[in-house]
């Protein structure tokens, strides 16, 4: 970092010293078509794709906002930087600099800075926004001369992009995401898939996997969960079902290379390593050795596709129901065909991942090159 954050001083500004808000003249979405190469962006409401809810060609003059200011919605009171000229939507705000110029980084500190003042600024009327932002103090790095250091703040951006993009192209070459050429065997097996030339055969998951009981429950308001230690696997949705880390008696945890299913919500996901459990989680053991964490991703999406049609939270699916679910597997000489699952797999993957590298691999050479020149 160019300056240590411990010898950053720092003192309070007024938000309405920083930045004019100013209303925007509002176009009707009826008005016009969206296009999905439209050279403006049209900004509303939405906290979603920057504000941004699609593109439009060149509609007006007199609409049209000057870019390289921060927008806000009138709503969620979320800021966005729009570095392009654009239109918007009801209920939209910018916020353009007084005595200084944005960046797409200096954007990036006020954006958060801001954002943090999102309660603040929603719990007001709207009628009463701009006073309130006016008003509204915030901490700002400063240089010995107590003018806002702007080139601290960008760097200091610039400098965490940095930081991420490495962590991202460490993460990237070690998970082999970086890879995502199709081999031929990957490119065959997709169009046979694509084509729907895969054979099929009904399994009951009784015949393919050991359903279990967890070894002991661990009720999450009776225990410290952590940031690290053993995966402590509930019934949400998110985060592959891990609610946190646990450091309890390991005589307790379930075996790894297992898919963990929630009764009541049928959640289930894939556990490479060992794992304790919260209430109503069924361990799911695969009775075949070639059971792996690639091709799991096959007999999870199945299971999930098996258990979609029943009505979440009616009832508690119990050992005999989820081992007499059955689901379809592709088969060769009559045998499941692991080697189709884990080929397509890896190819869907690659297909996913090849925007994601292709984009990460332009960020990291525009971040070099930023580094370098400073």
């Amino acid at each position: 970092m160019a300056r240590e954050l411990e010898e950053v001083k720092w003192e309070k500004f007024k938000l309405g010293d920083l930045f004019r808000i100013k209303s925007n003249l509002q176009l009707n979405k009826n008005s016009f078509v969206f296009s999905e190469n439209g050279e403006y962006p049209y900004f509303t409401r939405t906290v979603f794709n920057n504000g941004i809810l699609g593109n439009v060609h060149y509609l007006d003059e007199e609409h049209k906002l000057k870019g390289n200011c921060l927008a806000v919605g009138m709503i969620a009171m979320r800021f966005f930087y729009m570095d392009k000229d654009f239109y918007a939507g009801q209920f939209t705000k910018r916020a353009i600099p007084i005595g200084f110029s944005l960046n797409s980084r200096l954007a990036n500190y006020f954006i958060t800075v801001l954002n943090k003042k999102s309660k603040i600024f929603q719990s007001s009327l709207v009628r009463n926004f701009e006073k309130v932002f006016k008003n509204e103090e915030v901490k700002l790095p400063v240089k010995n001369d107590g003018s806002i250091d702007f080139e601290f703040m960008t760097s200091f951006i610039s400098e965490l992009e940095a930081r991420q993009i490495s962590e991202l192209e460490a993460y990237l070459v070690t998970t082999g995401l970086s890879d995502y050429v199709l081999t031929s065997e990957e490119e065959k097996f997709l169009e046979i898939f694509r084509e729907n030339e895969v054979k099929w055969k009904k399994f009951k998951i009784g015949d393919l996997f050991e359903v279990n009981s967890y070894k002991k429950r661990f009720d999450a308001n009776k225990v410290n969960i952590l940031e690290e230690g053993h995966p402590y696997v509930v019934r949400t949705a998110l985060n592959n079902g891990i609610r946190g880390y646990l450091k309890e008696d390991e005589e307790f945890l379930n075996e790894g290379n297992t898919i963990s299913f929630g009764q009541d919500t049928a959640t289930m996901f894939y556990q490479e390593k060992s794992y304790f459990t919260g209430d109503k989680i069924k361990i799911i053991k695969s009775k075949y050795k070639e059971f792996n964490k690639l091709n799991s991703h096959f007999f999870v999406s199945a299971m999930s596709k098996s258990f979609s049609t029943f009505a979440w939270g009616s009832s508690s699916f119990s050992i005999s129901i989820i081992e007499n679910q059955e689901i379809y597997l592709p088969i060769k000489n009559n045998e499941i065909n692991f080697e189709f699952m884990e080929t397509l797999i890896s190819a869907i993957q690659k297909e996913i991942i090849k925007d994601v590298v292709l984009y990460t691999d332009k960020k990291i050479k525009a971040t070099k090159k930023v580094v370098s020149n400073k």
